[in-house]
């Protein structure tokens, strides 16, 4: 890790849950962490959490990523006052509840334009920093086995919805992108992390207690974020997909 000193990381949805755990980690690494959440009093709560000598690497900005103008004008402030982005996790991620065939079509859209448009959006401007600048920067995203082929959930379960196939676009996002930066010759690394249930706000407390211990924790994605980001130069981790123990599928 220790070519990360000091370098920039940006987490969308870092407010609590994976992108919280992942802030915590990086700055610990030593990066910068730019968090970026809807909820400016959760991220300010974060960033009193920190020990004190971390904090000064800890950069919080409210941003709604299903806003483009948000985003934009935070990749701004970015590029102005710490000179751009080396590291992107796009983690923002919302579910609502309903069936597909039935839930009102805004309700949809605000799924697709925060778990899909949001990731491209903050995708498009991370790679033009790195490319610019021509630094090998890492782009993650973190995806959901539900965003795998073979995806077969419990018939009992409640429907995904939306957030199924919000989730298949975007590992069809990483792999163009990964595909568009070799050829164009770059060293810009991508990576998608897949977990399965993982106990974060937006699992509803009755599936948590359902799955009872068959869930993954955020530490656990975030440690896999590290782990990919730990890896040297010519090594590229593709995908990782997290399950719980015991978990079908």
């Amino acid at each position: 890790m220790e070519r990360w000193q000091n370098r920039v990381a940006v987490i969308s949805g870092a407010s609590s849950g994976i992108g919280a755990a992942c802030a915590r980690l990086l700055v610990a690494a030593g990066l910068q962490v730019v968090a970026l959440a809807r909820r400016t009093d959760r991220l300010e709560q974060l960033r009193q959490s920190l020990p004190q000598e971390q904090q000064k690497l800890f950069h919080q900005r409210t941003c709604d990523v299903s806003q483009e103008s948000q985003v934009n004008g935070t990749f701004e402030w970015i590029e102005r006052e710490l000179g751009g982005i080396d590291v992107l996790i796009n983690n923002a991620g919302i579910v609502l509840g309903g069936q597909l065939i039935d839930m009102p079509t805004q309700e949809i859209g605000n799924v697709l334009q925060t778990n899909l448009m949001g990731s491209i959006y903050c995708t498009k401007l991370a790679a033009g920093s790195m490319r610019r600048r021509q630094v090998p920067g890492h782009l993650f995203f973190v995806n959901s086995t539900a965003g795998l082929a073979g995806y077969k959930p419990d018939p009992a379960d409640e429907s995904l919805n939306a957030y199924t196939p919000s989730k298949f676009a975007l590992t069809a996002v990483h792999e163009i992108c990964r595909q568009e930066l070799i050829a164009q010759g770059s060293r810009i690394k991508t990576t998608s992390i897949n977990p399965g249930w993982v106990a974060t706000e937006i699992v509803p407390d009755e599936t948590k207690e359902k799955l009872g211990d068959v869930i993954l924790q955020a530490d656990d994605v975030a440690q896999a974020v590290l782990y990919a980001l730990s890896t040297p130069p010519h090594a590229q981790v593709e995908q990782i997909t997290l399950r719980a123990v015991g978990e079908y599928f």
